[in-house]
């Protein structure tokens, strides 16, 4: 179905168009409700791939050092202020290298009940790494300094020292529908760290999504870690990838323990070209679609058709509702419209906004949701 009706485009170099890569429009672009990027086939990856290289200015790398991979490195380090930045093929592998050489010795490391790193990653810092994860506020996006101290005593009060050495905060958090990490609470424990010289580490994946919804540029949550993550493939759309950024001097050999771990990978430069071409120009592209989207969701919000609900200082997802209409037949009758969504839940819809919602006005994709009704 996805090859049937995805957009035809041949690449364009302009900045606006990186949501457009693949020819001219459709007569009717379609708008995806699902996933954070743009869904390519595998034909569109190769004609966007082979556009980039017929520009000239693509060089491979090698064993995921230098050619594209390096500029990749270096733009995301730039747009998070940060030093220096470290290609991995897996946001799993950069978390884990994060929290692994900020603990060193120091084998505790805080996080979130409901992060990846503790719930989606198979203990792999606990049982590559010989790390001791104390997952904080259950339930809960944010942890809280008092929760910190609470466990930095715990950690005190064994008979032998086991001081924390790292502290993971992911934001905005999947388990919790991308509910955003408290900022103010943030702050507060980016100070304890430094006054305590605890490591620091954020699991940004989806931090340019949370910039977007908080109005809030990157570089300033940039600031309070010593390491970020983010996501290559949720929203850059390569097919896979990861970028670590950081201090020069301490990310400068992390290649090495890349390889040791089984990361080093012969070539990346068909991941890193693409996720280079959709970086550049996406914080603009990111908003107006936001802009789009809120649109549509205050007309439906009058819609006596439609209930929707918002996550709490959330980000790009929301929850939708159709009356006098079973979910599954809707849903069929959105992908006739021009819109593709997740599979329903129940009677709900979770529904997400990507780039695909600038690609029409928001009146239009409102109506489209309305005609989806008969």
């Amino acid at each position: 179905m996805m090859a049937l009706i995805m957009q035809r485009r041949s690449f364009l170099a302009a900045p606006l168009a990186a949501a457009y890569p693949l020819g001219a429009a459709e007569p009717e672009p379609r708008v995806y409700a699902s996933g954070d990027g743009i869904p390519h086939t595998p034909a569109e990856y190769a004609q966007l791939l082979a556009s980039l290289a017929n520009t000239g200015n693509l060089t491979a790398d090698d064993y995921s050092r230098g050619g594209v991979v390096e500029q990749l490195e270096t733009r995301v380090a730039a747009l998070l202020g940060k030093e220096a930045a470290v290609w991995l093929p897996t946001g799993t592998l950069a978390n884990h290298l994060a929290v692994r050489l900020l603990a060193g010795n120091r084998r505790r490391v805080l996080v979130q009940a409901e992060s990846h790193l503790f719930n989606d990653c198979g203990d792999c810092a606990q049982t590559l790494s010989g790390l001791h994860l104390v997952p904080l506020a259950p339930g809960r996006a944010t942890f809280t300094l008092e929760d910190v101290e609470r466990a930095a005593y715990d950690a005190s009060l064994g008979r032998v020292e086991t001081p924390i050495g790292a502290i993971q905060i992911e934001t905005p958090v999947r388990r919790r529908q991308g509910e955003r990490f408290d900022f103010q609470e943030m702050k507060k424990v980016a100070g304890w760290a430094r006054a305590h010289h605890v490591g620091f580490h954020l699991d940004g994946a989806r931090l340019l999504l949370e910039s977007a919804y908080a109005a809030r540029p990157v570089k300033e949550y940039a600031a309070l870690f010593d390491t970020v993550y983010i996501s290559m493939y949720k929203y850059f759309n390569a097919a896979s990838g990861a970028v670590l950024a950081g201090p020069k001097a301490e990310l400068a050999g992390l290649y090495h323990a890349r390889r040791m771990f089984g990361g080093g990978l012969h070539q990346v430069w068909p991941f890193a070209a693409v996720a280079l071409h959709y970086l550049n120009g996406f914080e603009p592209r990111f908003r107006t679609a936001m802009e789009s989207a809120e649109r549509v969701i205050a007309a439906l919000q009058k819609d006596s058709n439609f209930a929707l609900e918002r996550i709490a200082n959330g980000t790009n997802l929301f929850r939708l509702r159709v009356f006098g209409v079973n979910a599954p037949v809707y849903q069929n009758r959105l992908e006739n419209a021009g819109i593709s969504t997740n599979n329903p839940t129940g009677d709900w819809f979770n529904m997400q906004v990507n780039e695909t919602w600038a690609r029409l006005p928001a009146a239009e994709i409102a109506d489209r949701f309305r005609r989806a009704l008969t």
